[in-house]
């Protein structure tokens, strides 16, 4: 029943198959024997088995709210929940409870959907391997997969001492892996440069990062204003969908969303691509792309062409500055949104008291790791006054390019782009670690931030399995708002590859 769809198991909770609490009582016994994943910061037991009570009432009487009701859920340790503490992974919000819930958040409860717990991330969501929040690295269930096992065979006793459990990706490593390990249905993850994509690809899940304004941002601590978005992980694109159609439409609370109502949309169950042009950015094939994943894309575009769809090159001419100008961006606003936390209103505050000054440099250098302040002091130096114009106004100047490109280039008849999500499958963590944040999250965010300085909608859909027994993501790039083509396109892909199911053997140390 765990490894359903959100529909089938939507379906089955209609049918009096399962219960809301039996459902959740399952999933509940599931994250504690999957601990060592490390995938949940916080697990609401109480609340969520309140949550699933109230939904069998609900289904008793007949009148269940909709398609998420009694649906379990997980959500990044960066949205605020109302009674459930939240701490963006970071030392700084410990013990932080919000007093209100994020937008998104909110609504999935009015719509019935039992919130598990709170999953673990990057500090304030700012790397690309899940391994650097203060709660300890999430490890990818597809470590613990016959799949990966069959194929890293130890060569001899001292490696199986030293088993080689591999990232998942970041920020939002453990609600990929939550999804992943099968312990919820769908979770919240959030995307500024590729935070939700590039684990969904190392986890072998769908990852769907929507137009920027689609989904309201309320609630969701922010890291950099003009590029984050709510994720969604899936195990389908069936299911993305459902919940995309729940969460997106205008928020008083948030400017930024967009003033038309949403209409939720049915994917076609037989979508038809022979009518599309496929664009294939030359400019995504980036030093560093593994060989592996250079055929699984070009086997792709061949899928397309057999089935009638128009596939051309494009290029994109300014995506080799888009990650420069993308770090003085993020790093600039990141600058300016960490200032919040002083110590005086919330959150983690220090003893030293000799001066305001000193408490606010001491709550900041016991509140905040390495990763962190190293954002903070890159962007205060990019928006200096006498570095502004040569830094922060000259990479604005380039981000208008980059989308620009974009324009063009849907400009000229292209429906969907089709590029990789990462440049290789996911590493072991002992690999991972040798390299600082900065120049992982550099390589790692290469194909994915250009989407979101566009503001573009764009999907990893998990495609094959790589030499080693792990998965391998594509993403598909869609026009502004244009989600329903993005997700029809996605799921006759996602018909055409067929990707395993991953075979998750008995989570444990070795």
């Amino acid at each position: 029943m765990l490894r359903a769809s959100l529909r089938q198991v939507s379906a089955a909770l209609k049918e009096g198959q399962v219960t809301p609490t039996e459902l959740c009582q399952r999933c509940l016994s599931l994250i504690k024997s999957t601990k060592l994943l490390n995938a949940y910061i916080t697990v609401a037991e109480e609340t969520a088995l309140k949550q699933a009570e109230e939904s069998e009432k609900r289904y008793r009487r007949g009148q269940p709210l909709g398609i998420l009701d009694g649906i379990p859920i997980a959500v990044k340790d960066n949205f605020n929940t109302a009674g459930i503490e939240t701490t963006c992974a970071s030392n700084m919000l410990k013990g932080y409870i919000p007093p209100y819930n994020a937008t998104v958040v909110q609504k999935l409860q009015d719509q019935g959907a039992v919130l598990l717990g709170k999953t673990n991330l990057d500090e304030f969501a700012m790397g690309s391997g899940s391994t650097d929040g203060v709660f300890g690295p999430v490890r990818n269930p597809w470590s613990y997969s016959r799949q990966y096992k069959e194929k890293s065979v130890p060569k001899s006793d001292s490696e199986r001492e030293e088993f080689k459990w591999v990232i998942t990706g970041g920020s939002s490593g453990g609600s990929a892996a939550a999804v992943s390990s099968f312990t919820c249905f769908a979770a919240l993850g959030s995307d500024t440069g590729g935070s939700t994509r590039n684990p969904a690809a190392h986890c072998g899940v769908v990852g769907l990062k929507p137009t920027y304004g689609l989904i309201s941002r309320h609630g969701l601590i922010p890291l950099v204003n003009s590029m984050d978005v709510p994720g969604i992980l899936t195990r389908c694109v069936d299911d993305a969908a459902v919940v995309l159609g729940s969460l997106a439409g205008h928020d008083p609370k948030d400017s930024t969303t967009i003033q038309d109502v949403f209409q939720p949309f049915e994917l076609p169950s037989l979508p038809d691509v022979s009518k599309l042009c496929i664009g294939i950015p030359k400019e995504y094939n980036a030093p560093g792309l593994s060989s592996e994943i250079l055929s699984v894309w070009s086997k792709a575009a061949d899928l397309f062409k057999n089935a009638g769809a128009k596939v051309i090159e494009v290029s994109l001419p300014h995506t080799r500055y888009s990650i420069v100008c993308y770090h003085v961006l993020c790093t600039a606003e990141v600058a300016s949104n960490m200032a919040r936390f002083d110590g005086l209103e919330y959150g983690h505050r220090s003893d030293v008291n000799k001066s305001t000054e000193s408490m606010y440099a001491a709550t900041r250098r016991e509140g905040f790791n390495d990763v962190v302040r190293g954002r903070i002091l890159s962007g205060n130096y990019f928006l200096l006054k006498q570095n502004y114009e040569n830094y922060f106004v000259k990479a604005q100047k380039v981000r208008r390019l980059i989308a620009n490109d974009f324009v063009k280039v849907f400009g000229s008849g292209v429906d969907i782009l089709l590029t990789p999500t990462t440049l290789k499958d996911a590493v072991p963590y002992m690999e991972f670690i040798k390299e600082d944040n900065r120049t992982r999250s550099t390589q790692d965010d290469i194909l994915t931030q250009a989407a979101n300085m566009a503001g573009l909608p764009a999907i990893n859909v998990p495609t094959a399995l790589s030499e080693r027994g792990l998965p391998v993501g594509l993403q598909f790039i869609g026009r502004s708002f244009q989600e329903k083509q993005l997700l029809t396109v996605a799921k006759w892909f996602e018909k055409q590859v067929k990707f395993p199911m991953i075979q998750l053997e008995e989570v444990k140390g070795a």
